[in-house]
């Protein structure tokens, strides 16, 4: 029989541009496998897309895929001007690694997708444009960012239509696998957030993974889309952001005394369910130059 740990490291995975992130992911976002990032609004979801779009560009000999990326984006607009912002820092750190007079940006292919069935459709025709890209640097990550977007209004919560959504979350997972297994593709995708209510013993009713429940922003959330969803990904991480107030050395709070209120943002990733990896996190900032770790420690 094949040990785990020969498996995991004939695996190739593309880094995400941050030693501290790639340790805790054990080389960072897998190919041959679906990825998922689950967060609320502003944690950093979309930062991580946009950095490992740019990092698969990069040799394998230094962590990348030496590759092209497939964006397809559900938020509206597509930042755009964070995508260059990155490109930039990214060109600046990696310059020997890269041709000449090249813009990263190039290799980073954005596809809007307004509904489910658009995205079957376009993955129906993914192959042939993975296929056709291999005069360049060939399409090797794809990057879906939202799936929860393409689900959020769509569908009544009637037990046909529940039926429908879930039959198209299998489509929608086994192509996207089919894909990977073919190209061995790293397929990154990610998800939202809903608000907790009932027994603290994860989705509904089960614990799903390392954590039986998730917290940001000081309340108790857990992954949109609900259990059927979660069978679909391979891997699931978690992104939670809280903001703390800075206080002075005698214990009073700044502002308490005329002064100013100093609020920080303290985030930090989460392994939730992974084949390859233990249960972990890891703090992690962002800066005009990307998203980095700070520090791992024991969940």
């Amino acid at each position: 029989m094949i040990s785990q740990n020969l498996l995991q490291s004939t695996t190739q995975k593309c880094t995400t541009g941050c030693p501290i992130l790639d340790r805790l992911l054990r080389g960072g976002i897998p190919c041959d496998s679906i990825t998922e990032i689950v967060a609320e609004s502003g944690s950093g979801k979309t930062q991580i897309c946009l950095q490992l779009s740019l990092h698969a560009q990069l040799p394998v000999s230094h962590g990348g895929l030496s590759a092209s990326a497939l964006y397809l984006h559900t938020e509206f607009p597509f930042p755009f001007r964070r995508l260059h912002q990155l490109s930039l820092s990214f060109r600046s750190s990696n310059a020997r690694h890269l041709p000449c007079n090249d813009n990263p940006c190039d290799r980073v292919y954005v596809q809007s997708v307004h509904s489910a069935d658009e995205l079957l459709e376009i993955m129906s025709k993914t192959e042939s444009f993975i296929e056709s890209s291999k005069t360049q640097l060939p399409v090797r990550l794809i990057v879906i960012d939202s799936i929860a977007a393409l689900f959020r209004s769509e569908f009544d919560n009637t037990p046909v239509e529940l039926k429908r959504r879930s039959s198209l979350f299998f489509k929608i997972s086994s192509m996207l696998k089919a894909l990977a297994r073919r190209f061995n593709l790293a397929v990154l995708l990610t998800n939202q957030v809903v608000d907790m209510v009932g027994p603290n013993e994860g989705i509904n009713g089960l614990r799903i993974g390392n954590l039986g429940c998730l917290y940001t922003s000081g309340r108790r959330v857990c992954p949109a889309l609900g259990l059927a969803w979660a069978n679909c990904v391979n891997s699931r991480l978690f992104l939670s952001r809280h903001e703390e107030v800075n206080r002075e050395e005698n214990g009073k709070l700044i502002g308490e005394s005329g002064g100013f209120v100093c609020k920080q943002t303290r985030r930090k990733l989460y392994v939730v369910f992974a084949p390859h990896l233990p249960e972990s996190s890891c703090e992690f900032v962002i800066t005009r130059e990307g998203l980095f770790g700070v520090e791992i420690t024991a969940c």
